[in-house]
């Protein structure tokens, strides 16, 4: 498995290039969203998106990124300091609001995610990760839940009110929107959307060299602000699996949901897709507790057994890329870069422990 880190957008810059190579990382997975963004301008933060209701920020500030030119000199500034651009995480809302919702500009937006794919394959960047949520990550709550009280996120049940107008996957894509909220759907309905998604996007991505990698709903629940998720059970990547054989259809396994799921084993889910060669990258990350109820903790004092993880990854020779995802901070002068730290040195030490008694 290869060492990776996961960049925000703010982050792009030679001072962290340097701090994550510091950490042993060889890959960068890397959100072009800025999720900080509030209308007026970025607020830059070290810490993961949690936002209320009103979501965590105004799409669309950093699509000047995703041009082919743009993606080229990020890849290549990283390479100047060893790092691999492996993944971009996640398509902005102002790119594909109507792809998620059904609306007018469906048509026009997937063929601006088809020249995306293209543009990043060109660009040499093997993975797109994409999460696809009316909702996307809500409803979660901060507090000082980690060892020695350091700050982290959990849930503590589930957010049911509705989404208003101008709102999808937790972002404002609309700040004009008339007054109202998105009407509910069924699951069935939100499948279909997935299902044309795929049909429309997969045969570019195969010919471009690019996976499009799926991550599981977060929070794991069956509706949240009253919109149906897609997987929020282990079974249900199966599921999304089979809709399409492509071998570009691929999975972005977040240990930390899977394991917020209140059923089932998450060895054998491991196993499941790793033996199909679906899983594009993995995110590491620990939680106690289970959905709608949990809290996230650092990799070493929660409920999964990570040493287990690590070694059941070597058994099934898997070669692609892990990342801390996000960890609680700590207490000190830069708490999120000591988060990080300790959780990249946790992880390269079980990496090279498992490797040295196999």
């Amino acid at each position: 498995m290869k060492l990776g880190f996961g960049f925000y957008a703010h982050m792009l810059n030679d001072e962290h290039y340097r701090f994550a190579r510091q950490c042993g990382a060889t890959h960068a997975v890397v959100h072009l969203v800025d999720y900080f963004h509030q209308g007026s301008g970025h607020t830059d933060s070290d810490s993961q998106p949690v936002g209320g209701r009103g979501g965590w920020g105004v799409a669309g500030a950093n699509r000047h990124l995703w041009s082919y030119e743009s993606l080229v000199s990020i890849r290549d500034a990283m390479a100047a300091h060893g790092l691999t651009f492996e993944a971009i995480e996640n398509f902005d809302p102002a790119d594909w609001h109507d792809v998620l919702l059904d609306g007018p500009l469906k048509t026009e937006q997937i063929e601006r995610l088809k020249q995306i794919v293209r543009d990043v394959g060109r660009a040499g960047i093997r993975t797109i990760g994409y999460n696809f949520s009316i909702a996307g990550v809500a409803g979660r709550i901060i507090g000082d839940f980690a060892r020695g009280a350091a700050p982290s996120v959990g849930m503590d049940g589930v957010d049911d009110t509705p989404i208003p107008n101008g709102m999808v996957w937790n972002m404002v894509y609309n700040q004009s929107a008339p007054a109202g909220v998105l009407p509910e759907i069924t699951h069935d309905e939100l499948w279909k959307r997935l299902e044309f998604f795929l049909s429309e996007l997969l045969p570019v991505a195969e010919q471009a060299g690019v996976r499009l990698a799926a991550h599981p709903d977060d929070p794991p629940a069956e509706r949240v602000r009253r919109q149906p998720r897609l997987v929020y059970q282990h079974d249900m990547y199966q599921r999304l699996i089979d809709l399409n054989p492509s071998p570009s259809n691929a999975l972005e396994f977040c240990l930390g949901t899977l394991m917020e799921m209140p059923a089932g084993d998450i060895y054998q889910t491991i196993e499941r897709y790793v033996t199909q060669n679906r899983v594009a990258y993995i995110h590491f990350r620990n939680i106690v507790g289970k959905a709608p109820h949990y809290r996230e903790v650092f990799l070493d004092e929660g409920d999964l057994d990570m040493a287990r993880v690590v070694g059941l990854l070597k058994r099934l020779r898997y070669d692609g890329v892990v990342i801390p995802d996000h960890t609680p901070q700590m207490s000190c002068a830069a708490p999120w870069h000591a988060g990080m730290a300790f959780a990249m040195g946790y992880m390269s030490a079980l990496n090279k422990t498992v490797h040295a008694n196999q």
